[in-house]
């Protein structure tokens, strides 16, 4: 039997999962299905996708798994923490749920380039025991209540983060929100460049995403991000932006979310089936990055499964994260090389990383 590739997720909400959605990630995917049977407090109740067993399954051996906690401020509409201080603490107990995983032998977490040739050879030969290797990134910076918390952050581990995630945000502005940094924004970039973290530049808002290309100097991605030309929403970059992160040695994550995979997608009404969204059409947006930037070394996965959706709102073709593999095939049928096709389920991320960490 061919081996599998290993495949590389660049965005996985795991600690969010287990934490709010209460789901041990060490069952299979069917038995999580199964014990949310009836529940309804969430639209993807029995519908996840995401499990230790089921990465394995997939050859999924390395991600960034993310802390998430938005602060949101008074008559927001968007569901959050009311103080920084409670979304701070969120992600500590996030944390904890990480360092409970690495003591239980789930997951190990890599914060340097050692770590991670480290893992790269643990997984030339993995079994259905093999840690699964994760960056640790923060989704929206919200929770960092003052800039000395970044470094107290980065000491946890931290090692990538996205100033914004939805609407306005503390230190930048993100998905259907306007405007730029302000003053603790900038303060937070600057601080981001001194610590050399990954800056995420997914969610920012067109204002804010220029201003942050002008004033960091840092290594860039985008954990998970399609395309505007195909998908006209602010959520998507444009060939603009999508260019600028290019020229800056950026790799882009293409996402699994279905409103963000085809035009016209209504949230609770369309399907996957009738609106023909599939595995297939994440390569219409890894083909187009590949067109602008030339080549197949600036585009990856960043699937974001599991990040408040599921199957009902996922490619028709993907039961679990193990069908990533069925990815292979498709990238080949469309002309890509296996060099190509390397480098897209992992490979680029991992020489992204080697850079960033050098």
């Amino acid at each position: 039997m061919k081996k599998q590739s290993l495949i590389f997720d660049a965005h996985l909400d795991l600690s969010m999962n287990a934490m709010e959605w209460n789901r041990d990630l060490r069952w299979t995917v069917e038995e999580i299905r199964k014990s949310e049977h009836g529940m309804t407090d969430k639209p993807d109740r029995g519908r996840g996708t995401v499990s230790f067993p089921e990465m394995r399954k997939g050859n999924v051996g390395l991600c960034v798994a993310t802390q998430i906690a938005r602060y949101v401020k008074p008559k927001s509409t968007l569901p959050g923490w009311n103080s920084s201080e409670q979304a701070w603490s969120q992600t500590q107990g996030q944390l904890a749920w990480y360092k409970a995983m690495e003591e239980s032998g789930e997951m190990v977490q890599i914060k340097d380039l050692a770590g991670l040739e480290a893992h790269l050879n643990l997984w030339e030969a993995p079994d259905d025991r093999t840690p699964i290797g994760y960056i640790l990134s923060l989704e929206g910076a919200d929770s960092i209540c003052t800039i000395d918390h970044l470094e107290r952050a980065y000491a946890q581990g931290l090692r990538a983060i996205g100033p914004a995630h939805y609407g306005p945000g503390t230190y930048a502005q993100g998905t259907d929100a306007t405007g730029g940094l302000g003053e603790k924004g900038r303060a937070l970039i600057k601080e981001i460049d001194r610590l050399g973290m990954i800056l995420d530049a997914t969610h920012l808002c067109d204002d804010s995403f220029w201003e942050v290309m002008d004033n960091f100097s840092g290594h860039v991605w985008a954990s998970h991000n399609n395309c505007r030309s195909l998908v006209p929403h602010n959520r998507q970059f444009s060939d603009e932006q999508l260019k600028e992160l290019i020229s800056r040695g950026a790799v882009i994550g293409a996402a699994l979310d279905a409103w963000m995979m085809v035009p016209d997608w209504k949230r609770g009404v369309s399907t996957p089936v009738e609106m023909n969204v599939s595995l297939e059409t994440m390569v219409d947006h890894i083909d187009h990055i590949c067109q602008l930037a030339g080549s197949a070394q600036h585009v990856a996965i960043g699937t974001d499964l599991d990040g408040a959706f599921g199957t009902e709102q996922g490619p028709k073709d993907l039961d679990t994260i193990a069908d990533l593999q069925k990815m292979p095939s498709i990238l080949q049928s469309r002309g890509y090389t296996e060099t190509d096709i390397n480098g897209i389920l992992s490979q680029n991320w991992i020489d992204f990383l080697r850079k960033a960490w050098a």
